[in-house]
């Protein structure tokens, strides 16, 4: 089955769709491997991990389909993929589908924030006209070439001009053609339940470690009628804390010996990123 078809079948199944966030292809094995169904990647992880800098806006969507076509060669489960605003008008949107498509990511949200966006969980943001993106969602469901491939629509309303907005804004993207609703930033479970009851179409969470939202477990939200459920930054968070614990002990000590039992030794590392089954690939032509 195609990972597009997956995905989407993923999403309307009774259980909801657990997907961590990767910010590199490393990261990406790892959730493969701990048997994950599908995982996300999105600009703030790897805007942190490629620039060192905050969500923003700073890297380009050339840069971002470079980043997802890599991890996406490297895993057999379904990639979703941040398409930002689109990266400008209704053209830019149809070019922004097709690029990210063309990576091998089986599905992309855009978004209705003011270009340059900033992190939903951040103060200050803008909201484009809701008409203005629902001709992006519908530049998008156009562009696309594999019907399956998911097409979600963002709405930061909520924080701009409250819930019943945000909910209005959902309905219009589901109606211009939106397989899945991502309203962002609730802050109370009860906005969370009035979302998914009151937006016609399957909706995701995100669980974002000290964000705006109340941090539910995957089964909880599944109560409250979400379909999927990311959590995006949880390994960016985990190793920013993790190597900087580990520098701590180097700079103090001089050795890293008192942190081993924190980390994966030489031959661990190289079974979990497959040099054995490489070096038996190599010897099989050898032997031929």
């Amino acid at each position: 089955m195609k990972k597009t078809t997956l995905l989407k079948k993923y999403i309307l199944d009774d259980e909801i769709l657990v997907m961590p966030g990767a910010h590199d292809v490393l990261c990406a094995r790892i959730i493969e491997k701990t048997g994950f169904k599908a995982l996300t990647m999105g600009g703030y992880s790897s805007s942190a991990t490629l620039l060192g800098k905050p969500d923003v806006s700073l890297l380009s969507m050339t840069e971002m389909a470079d980043c997802y076509r890599r991890v996406a060669a490297n895993v057999d489960i379904p990639l979703f993929v941040d398409g930002d605003t689109g990266f400008g008008g209704v053209l830019n949107v149809c070019r922004t589908v097709m690029e990210m498509e063309r990576t091998g990511a089986a599905g992309m949200f855009i978004e209705d924030q003011v270009f340059p966006k900033r992190c939903g969980h951040m103060e200050g943001k803008e909201v484009i006209p809701a008409e203005e993106m629902v001709s992006k969602v519908k530049a998008a469901v156009d562009a696309r070439v594999d019907e399956d491939f998911v097409i979600m629509a963002r709405t930061d309303a909520l924080a701009v001009n409250g819930i019943d907005d945000a909910i209005e804004r959902g309905n219009l993207y589901r109606q211009a053609g939106a397989d899945l609703i991502f309203v962002e930033a609730p802050t109370t479970i009860e906005q969370m339940q009035k979302i998914t009851t009151q937006v016609a179409c399957p909706t995701m969470a995100n669980n974002i470690e000290g964000g705006k939202s109340p941090f539910l477990t995957a089964e909880k939200l599944q109560e409250t009628g979400y379909s999927s459920v990311v959590f995006p930054v949880a390994a960016t968070y985990a190793l920013a804390k993790v190597i900087g614990d580990l520098m701590e002990t180097i700079k103090k000590s001089g050795t890293s010996e008192g942190f081993w039992d924190n980390m994966l030794n030489f031959n661990q590392f190289s079974r979990l990123i497959g040099l054995d089954d490489l070096r038996r690939l190599e010897k099989s032509y050898f032997d031929e």
